[in-house]
């Protein structure tokens, strides 16, 4: 053949187009990521996205020296293939047949040699170096412990993930969720229970052997590219000495994706002239109040159930000689029972080093006392539980922000006081940023 080459650079008498236009065996790259069948022309290097399905990939005619190369645009190929079909008779290594490429992160570059091997694969690459990118998130009080990033959520917002790591392993997020604490009863009342505490922790996370017992059977959540509502829940109010409601009220749930933590229940109260307003199950249960008779009954923990146990039980009231309240339970013990003199302590809280320091949360309220030989109220279990009621104090509310129960209230001459209120809850989640 002679003439003009032409649009075509690979045609000029046969002489390869590196001869012909001083080429080094290059390609120039369309950088237009190609979303449908491919009509390739020499000298061109295609990015292939194949998202949204397969795709082929149509050489050109076959001319010693040319050469087209295909990457996988968004690492696919391994979900969505690539067909690699020669134009007509030719053949793809020695083979007159189409050619799959189907590895993730595949780069192929082929060269036409002669009509007895066709099209030759003189570099196929599964490497597709990429940047090492990090979950990016907004909401909530941010703060920062080493490589990890930490999210405190003190009332319902938003956690937006507008970015996730290039490592799958790294889209673990470690969490603690903790609802709200019930509020403590009124008149000989028993303690409210903790919020339920609900712990995940990432096991790639340096500092999850400092979760608390409660993590040990949860794993992390992995986080999308999306945004989470999140609910803090509010703790329950306590109860009064007179008027309507007597009784406390339970905390409210606290939320974070797929992981709710039930509000805890509120601590049982005395009527004056009728049976004890009951106590109710929650997170952790309150604590029973005084009953006319016997042990004042205490309320459920783990309602809903969960596992591990998002809370344990209340513990019973105590009826004469003493008349007082149990405390309400904690997020790992059981509230106790009022008994003699003693109006009964609220169960303790978990400790965990999510927010990078030690941190004890969802510790039950303490029984209130009463004038029969009880010599104080209640203790509030650690992690923000509130004092049982004395004769000259109200039982003292739950700790904001860590879902502890209000103490139970006082009953008795010379005054009365009311129940505690509960604490808030809280939502922390911890990831790597860096």
């Amino acid at each position: 053949m002679s003439g003009s080459i032409g649009n075509n650079p690979y045609r000029a008498s046969g002489v390869v187009a590196a001869l012909a236009e001083g080429r080094t065996g290059t390609v120039d790259w369309d950088t237009t990521p190609k979303t449908g069948t491919v009509t390739a022309e020499t000298a061109t290097g295609y990015f292939v996205n194949t998202t949204s399905g397969a795709i082929t990939v149509n050489l050109p005619a076959g001319v010693a020296g040319s050469i087209v190369s295909l990457a996988d645009y968004a690492r696919t190929w391994d979900s969505n293939s690539v067909t690699v079909s020669p134009n007509g008779s030719e053949k793809i290594g020695s083979v007159a047949a189409d050619a799959t490429l189907s590895t993730e992160g595949q780069s192929v570059t082929f060269v036409y040699v002669d009509s007895t091997q066709g099209w030759l694969s003189v570099q196929d690459s599964t490497s597709n170096v990429t940047g090492t990118g990090y979950v990016t998130a907004t909401g909530g009080c941010i703060s920062t412990s080493g490589n990890y990033k930490i999210h405190t959520f003190l009332t319902a917002a938003t956690f937006c993930v507008s970015a996730l790591a290039t490592c799958p392993g790294k889209n673990e997020a470690s969490y603690v969720v903790v609802a709200g604490g019930g509020g403590g009863g009124a008149n000989h009342g028993g303690g409210g229970g903790a919020g339920g505490y609900r712990e995940g922790k990432d096991p790639g996370d340096p500092a999850a052997p400092a979760a608390s017992p409660k993590a040990a059977a949860c794993s992390s959540l992995t986080l999308t590219a999306s945004p989470y509502s999140i609910a803090v829940g509010a703790g329950g109010g306590g109860g009064i000495c007179s008027g309507s409601p007597l009784s406390g009220e339970p905390g409210a749930v606290s939320t974070f994706s797929t992981i709710t933590s039930a509000g805890g229940g509120r601590g049982g109260t005395q009527g004056k002239t009728s049976p004890p307003y009951p106590t109710t199950d929650g997170g952790s249960g309150g604590g029973g109040a005084y009953p006319t008779a016997g042990t004042g009954p205490a309320g459920s923990g783990d309602t809903p159930p969960t596992t591990p146990p998002q809370g344990n039980p209340g513990g019973a009231g105590r009826a004469a000689p003493t008349y007082n309240g149990g405390g309400g339970g904690g997020a790992t013990a059981a509230g106790t029972a009022a008994s003699g003199g003693t109006s009964g302590p609220g169960g303790a809280g978990a400790t965990s080093s999510i927010n990078a320091s030690p941190t004890i949360r969802a510790g039950g309220g303490g029984g209130g006392q009463t004038s029969y030989g009880a010599s104080s109220g209640g203790c509030g279990g650690p992690g923000g539980g509130g004092h049982g009621g004395i004769s000259t104090a109200a039982g003292v509310a739950g700790t904001a922000n860590t879902g502890g129960a209000g103490g139970g209230g006082f009953s008795d001459s010379p005054g009365q006081q009311p129940g505690g209120n509960g604490g808030k809850g809280v939502v922390i989640i911890r990831y790597q940023y860096q």
